[in-house]
């Protein structure tokens, strides 16, 4: 017997790249994109409606389940439909696994229940401890939650249910999807210069077009980059009521700045979206983002994936930054991402950066991308001079990591009561713990990575899996007491010399280790920004997007250390990472310095950036590239096998490798072959690397690759479209 009804295509949350049909039941208003709960084997599961169509149905010889509810949010709009589809077949992961990063949990796709508060209640206890004075002290104007003021007070939950029996505090319900404020783009900014205000004219003229397109920002350090693209912020959201804007950033560190810089300018906060965004206000930003209620959101690479109700222009500040790689479940790099995210909202997308990537400067020369530049520094601020100092001419001495050209530039600096950024990126006191009697280098158990020494914390530390363990007292291989000792520096090494070069002036680290929250990084940043820090010793973390008035003088540490290894990007990375850190000094009306010490000053990295010509060296990059196939000419995927023994790891690779399908000559497969990390986790690993033309179907012919190959338990296989990794 044949019966017509409604079918309903759902996608879940799960590595399946095709959605289930599910029947819709009489009475229940779904539409493409609703989201829903249905049944999925044995449990309810969310998911989302990706079609909606009239079909016969033979109940008897296709048993279809039917869908159980419909949550009241808003459905998926049709261009991030499309962009979870894209994004799934692109990275060779399935659009369900792309879903998993676009759904909240559960309860954020329900209504936001009313949340139990304490706010300040009428009456005054008549006999006043020192606990309770300090709860009234503290609770002010604003609601509460009970653990949250008791720990604000440095008082137990006891002390505030005794002064709410007293009437001094009360209980109420307050909404927890408190709305965000509304941002004003038509409050009184920062005057521009001409030529930002010329460059602010044209994105603004972008954004009233009304279309996608793509402009590359190209800005020298200190130009004025974040206030000419708020201009085009300001204009999205004057065009309409219901625009939203979203704002990437590759750091959390850098988020801080730029919420403060939105609030001066907007006279409101924006919504933020990162790792520490967690909880309550997690769903509150996914449902506020969703009502479009949120006008503006800032935050990492996964704010690519909330459910924008109308998404008016994108922004991605440093797109240069190799943290919009994701390398971790699905494999995506979120700059490349934005732009296509970008062409299926039809929304102007900003590509911002003083030092631009080579496949971004490559597409503004094609014409692919538009392009506007900012050649100087408002006011009397000037590019800072940049010397080299050779280590080969003047090494430190032993023990220490500090040459003498730059101790004496740090004393005439601090003489003169001026900054210093001391730039290494290496976390931690060593990057390497040896034993003096047998020479054991010390690994993380089941991973082939040495152990960091984290010396303020007496930790070993493994900064590829996290493992931590206490420092021994004796060597695990031979057992000599004593005898494990630091080799290299990392940035607490570097605070200890310090501490002995300048022992009276005021010095911190700024690195992930040490400030590990936003409230941490904001009040480092604050301290800086307010004199009160004289050496600043940062990570990658203290390089970029931050603006130290009083800081004259960087100093990088170990110029050289990311130009080693087969990494394609190495000097690429090392240019820019030098450009961004030099270009910390200066930034006011003071002259500034850097000075980078280095065993390869004709490096031709470096002595581009000696003589600042970026062009000179891009155009000698992208002919490298050009002549070997590499990105942006060429296409690369990887392919990392692993398993629980080095033998079935290599075998593997070589039967995956066996199966390669076809080619018509475009397509070359280098390896297998053993990466720097062989082992991870407990699992040998061995790598593939795929090169094609730009015009093959690259996620395609990995996608039939790995279908061909039929995986056992051991063996794991993961695809990397446009790897930039290669440990």
């Amino acid at each position: 017997m044949m019966n017509r009804g409604l079918l309903a295509k759902v996608l879940f949350e799960i590595p399946v790249a095709k959605p289930f049909d599910y029947l819709v039941p009489e009475g229940l208003v779904l539409e493409t994109g609703s989201y829903v709960l249905a049944p999925l084997g044995k449990r309810m599961a969310v998911g989302v409606v990706w079609k909606i169509e009239e079909a016969e149905i033979q109940s008897k010889s296709r048993r279809l389940k039917y869908v159980s509810s419909v949550f009241p949010t808003r459905p998926m709009g049709d261009d991030q439909r499309k962009f979870i589809d894209f994004v799934g077949k692109y990275s060779c992961a399935g659009a369900g696994r792309v879903l998993r990063m676009c759904l909240p949990a559960a309860d954020a796709l329900a209504p936001a229940a009313d949340m139990p508060v304490i706010i300040a209640g009428k009456n005054t206890p008549k006999q006043m401890t020192k606990a309770r004075q300090k709860v009234l002290d503290k609770i002010g104007n604003r609601a509460w939650r009970v653990t949250e003021l008791a720990k604000a007070a440095g008082v137990s939950g006891s002390v505030i249910q005794g002064l709410i029996k007293l009437g001094a505090l009360q209980r109420t319900l307050q909404q927890v999807d408190e709305n965000f404020a509304t941002p004003d783009p038509d409050r009184q900014s920062v005057e521009l210069t001409p030529s930002q205000q010329e460059t602010a004219n044209e994105l603004v003229g972008k954004v009233m077009q009304q279309c996608f397109s793509t402009i590359l920002l190209d800005g020298i350090t200190g130009s004025g980059k974040t206030e000419v693209y708020f201009e085009a912020v300001a204009e999205a959201l004057r065009q309409h009521p219901d625009n939203q804007v979203l704002i990437l950033l590759p750091e959390i560190a850098l988020t801080q700045d730029i919420l403060d810089r939105f609030a001066k300018r907007f006279g409101a906060q924006p919504a933020e979206w990162h790792s520490d965004v967690i909880g309550r206000q997690r769903q509150r930003v996914w449902r506020q983002v969703a009502s479009g209620q949120a006008r503006i959101v800032v935050g990492a690479r996964s704010a690519l994936f909330l459910p924008f109700a109308k998404l008016s222009l994108i922004v991605v500040d440093e797109e240069h930054d190799s943290s919009f790689k994701q390398e971790e479940g699905v494999l995506y790099h979120a700059r490349d991402m934005a732009v296509v995210r970008a062409s299926m909202a039809g929304c102007l997308i900003v590509l911002a950066s003083a030092t631009p990537s080579l496949e971004t400067l490559h597409n503004a020369k094609s014409g692919r991308y538009g392009h506007l530049a900012l050649q100087n520094r408002p006011g009397s601020s000037r590019l800072p001079m940049i010397g080299a100092i050779d280590l080969k001419q003047h090494p430190p001495i032993a023990g220490r990591w500090i040459s003498e050209p730059l101790r004496k530039a740090m004393e005439n600096t601090l003489a003169q009561n001026q900054q210093v950024l001391l730039y290494l990126n290496r976390r931690g006191y060593a990057p390497l713990t040896i034993c003096r009697a047998c020479g054991e280098r010390i690994k993380s158990p089941n991973t082939d990575s040495y152990l960091v020494e984290h010396k303020f914390s007496g930790r070993l530390v493994c900064h590829l899996t996290g493992f931590s363990m206490a420092k021994p007292a004796i060597c695990p291989a031979c057992k000599a007491e004593n005898s494990l000792h630091p080799v290299g520096p990392g940035v607490e090494r570097l605070a200890e010399e310090i501490s002995i070069l300048f022992p009276e002036a005021v010095c911190e680290v700024f690195s992930s280790d040490i400030t590990k929250t936003p409230e941490q990084i904001r009040n480092l940043i604050s301290r800086m920004q307010a004199g009160l820090i004289d050496v600043l010793i940062g990570t990658q973390m203290a390089a970029k997007g931050h603006n130290f008035p009083n800081l004259t003088l960087v100093g990088v540490v170990d110029a050289d250390m990311g130009l080693g290894g087969a990494d394609l990007r190495a000097a690429e990375r090392t240019y820019q990472t030098l450009t961004q850190v030099a270009g910390r000094a200066g930034r006011s009306h003071l002259e500034g310095i850097a000075l980078l010490q280095t065993h390869q000053p004709e490096h031709e990295a470096i002595d581009a950036l000696l003589a600042r010509d970026r062009q000179r060296y891009v155009d000698a990059e992208l002919g490298l590239r050009e002549q070997m196939g590499f990105p942006p000419f060429g296409r690369l995927a990887a392919v990392i096998v692993s398993a629980s023994s080095e033998k079935i790891a290599h075998q593997a690779a070589l039967d995956f490798a066996a199966l390669a399908p076809a080619t018509a000559g475009d397509i070359e497969i280098w390896g297998p072959s053993e990466p720097i990390f062989a082992v991870v986790r407990g699992r040998w690993r061995r790598r593939l690397l795929v090169r094609s033309s730009k015009k093959t179907d690259l996620s395609g012919y990995m996608l039939d690759w790995r279908n061909k190959y039929r995986a056992g338990n051991k063996v794991q296989i993961k695809l990397d479209i446009d790897p930039y990794s290669f440990l």
